[in-house]
C-alpha cells in the first residue's frame, strides 16, 4: 500500500515547473547573508562601531519597512525569508562608514517600499534593491555619500579622505601609487581590504570566497562575475592608462570600488538580470563596459551601482533577443 502511494505521488501529473530539491527563497536568501557575512565582519573591523551601527540599522530598517507595506497591503508577512534582511545588509556594506543612520534607514526604505513593493514585491522588482537606495542616496546626499573617513584599524593611515578610485580619478595613477608606497603595497591592501571605501566592499578575498560559495551551492553563475570582472580588466588595461593603448592598470580596477561586491552579489540577483545564459553574458558584458566607461570618462570614480541598474532596465529587451528556440520550430 505505502509503494502504490509512492509510484502515485512520483507520477502525479500537474503543471510545471517540475523541478523536485529542497531549495527555498528563504534558504537562498540566508545562504547569501552568510557568503556576506564574512566581509560585513571585516568591515566593522576595518572601520569601528559606526560601520556596525550602519549595517544593523540598514537591516532593521528595511525588515520593519517590509512588515509595514506588507501589513498595510494586507499580504501575508514574509520578513522571515530573509529578502528584506539581505537588501538591508547589502544596501549598508555599499555605504561609507560614516554615514549618518537617519540617511541609512531612508536608502532602506527606499529600496523596500519603492524599489521592491510598488513593483509588486519580491519576485517583481525591475531594478535591484539595494542599488536603488543606494543611488537614491546618492543623488539626495552626494557629499555624505562620498566623504571618507580615516581607517581605524588597518595599518594605511596615509588613506584619510579619498578611496583608490577618488585618488586615481583626481590626482593620478603616479599620486595612487605613491600613496600606498608602490605597486605590490597597491596590489596588498585592495586584496585584503586594508583600503578606503565602503563598509563591505574593501576586503576582495573575503568577497571572492563568499562569491565562490554561491557559485558552488549553485545559487548563481559563475559567468556573470567572470564576464563583468573580466570585462573591466580588459577596457581599463587598453583605455586606463596615460601614455597610450594598453598601458591601463587592470589588476587595480578589477579590484577596486565595488566591484566584486557587485558582480558577484548584486548582478547575479536572479529577479533582475536575463533567465539564459546567453542573456546573463550580454548582461555581464554590458554593466562591465559600463562600468569602464563612467570609471574612466564619467564624472563620478566609480559606476559599478549605475551600470547594474541600466543592465536591469534593458534586461526585458535581452529576454526577448535570447530566449531559447521553441522545440519543433525555427527562430
Amino acid at each position: 500500500m505505502a509503494e502504490a502511494q509512492i509510484k502515485k505521488n512520483i507520477f502525479t501529473i500537474s503543471s510545471s515547473p517540475h523541478v523536485r530539491c529542497d531549495e527555498s527563497v528563504s534558504k537562498i536568501m540566508w545562504s547569501v547573508c552568510l557568503a556576506l557575512t564574512p566581509a560585513a565582519i571585516f568591515g566593522v573591523f576595518n572601520f569601528g562601531i559606526h560601520a556596525l551601527e550602519v549595517i544593523i540599522t540598514g537591516i532593521i530598517a528595511a525588515v520593519v519597512t517590509e512588515y509595514l507595506v506588507e501589513k498595510v497591503r494586507n499580504k501575508p508577512i514574509t520578513i522571515t525569508d530573509g529578502s528584506a534582511f539581505l537588501t538591508g545588509l547589502l544596501l549598508s556594506m555599499c555605504l561609507p562608514p560614516d554615514i549618518p543612520p537617519y540617511m541609512v534607514a531612508i536608502g532602506s526604505f527606499i529600496a523596500i517600499a519603492i524599489a521592491k513593493h510598488s513593483m509588486g514585491g519580491l519576485g517583481q522588482n525591475i531594478f535591484n534593491p539595494a542599488h536603488i537606495g543606494r543611488a537614491a542616496l546618492m543623488v539626495s546626499w552626494p557629499v555624505a555619500m562620498t566623504t571618507w573617513s580615516k581607517l581605524s584599524a588597518s595599518g594605511v593611515d596615509a588613506v584619510t579622505t579619498a578611496t583608490p578610485l577618488g585618488i586615481l580619478k583626481l590626482q593620478g595613477y603616479s599620486k595612487l601609487l605613491e600613496t600606498f608606497g608602490g605597486q605590490g603595497a597597491l596590489y596588498k591592501a585592495m586584496f585584503l581590504g586594508t583600503r578606503n571605501g565602503s563598509i563591505g566592499e574593501t576586503s576582495t578575498i573575503l568577497l571572492v570566497l563568499g562569491g565562490l560559495y554561491l557559485i558552488y551551492k549553485k545559487y548563481i553563475n559563475w559567468q556573470i562575475p567572470v564576464v563583468m570582472i573580466g570585462t573591466v580588466g580588459i577596457l581599463t588595461w587598453a583605455f586606463g592608462g596615460t601614455t597610450g593603448l594598453f598601458t591601463g592598470d587592470p589588476v587595480f580596477h578589477m579590484m577596486a570600488g565595488g566591484l566584486v561586491i557587485g558582480a558577484f552579489f548584486m548582478a547575479t540577483d536572479m529577479v533582475t538580470i536575463p533567465m539564459t545564459i546567453k542573456g546573463q553574458v550580454i548582461f555581464a558584458l554590458g554593466a562591465g563596459a559600463l562600468t569602464s566607461l563612467i570609471r574612466l570618462k564619467g564624472g563620478y570614480p566609480e559606476g559599478v551601482c549605475y551600470s547594474i541598474l541600466l543592465m536591469n532596465a534593458v534586461t526585458p529587451l535581452i529576454d526577448k533577443f535570447t530566449q531559447p528556440v521553441k522545440f519543433g520550430t525555427r527562430r
